[in-house]
C-alpha cells in the first residue's frame, strides 16, 4: 500500500496527462479543419500568385508572399500548436512573440543576402559560360 503524496500525485497526473493546471487544451475536429482549410488557402493564394504572374512587379509578389507565410505561421501555431495567452502561464504567448521574432530575422535576412548576391554576382554572356571549365 502507498500513499500519495502532493509531489508523488502531481508526478504521476504528469506523467498520464490528467493534470488539470494550465495546460492548452487539445483542438477539436473543427478547429483542426478551421486551420487546415487556412492553411491550404494560405498557400494556394501565393502559389496562384506567381504562377499567374499577377502583379508585374517582383517586390510586390514577393512581398505578398511574404505576408503570407508569417500569416500561415500564426495560423499554425494557433490551430495546430494551440499556443494562445492564457495556457501555460502565458508562456505560449512569449514563444508566438519569440518564434515573429526570428521568422522576420530570417525573412529579412534570407532577402537581404538574396539581393546581395542578385546585385554583385557577375554577369555572364553565353560565349563567355561556354569557355568556363
Amino acid at each position: 500500500m502507498t500513499v500519495e503524496t502532493p509531489a508523488r500525485e502531481d508526478a504521476h497526473q504528469a506523467h498520464h496527462g490528467h493534470s488539470h493546471g494550465h495546460q492548452a487544451g487539445h483542438g477539436s475536429f473543427k478547429s483542426y479543419m478551421t486551420g487546415f482549410v487556412l492553411s491550404i488557402i494560405l498557400t494556394a493564394i501565393p502559389f496562384w500568385l506567381v504562377m499567374g504572374e499577377v502583379f508585374e512587379s517582383k517586390t510586390v509578389t514577393v512581398s505578398l508572399i511574404m505576408i503570407f507565410a508569417a500569416v500561415q505561421i500564426v495560423v499554425h501555431m494557433i490551430y495546430f500548436l494551440h499556443m494562445n495567452t492564457r495556457s501555460e502561464g502565458g508562456w505560449t504567448m512569449m514563444a508566438l512573440i519569440f518564434t515573429l521574432v526570428i521568422v522576420f530575422i530570417a525573412l529579412s535576412g534570407s532577402l537581404w543576402v538574396m539581393h546581395h548576391l542578385n546585385a554583385n554576382m557577375m554577369t555572364m554572356s553565353p560565349e563567355m559560360m561556354k569557355n568556363m571549365p
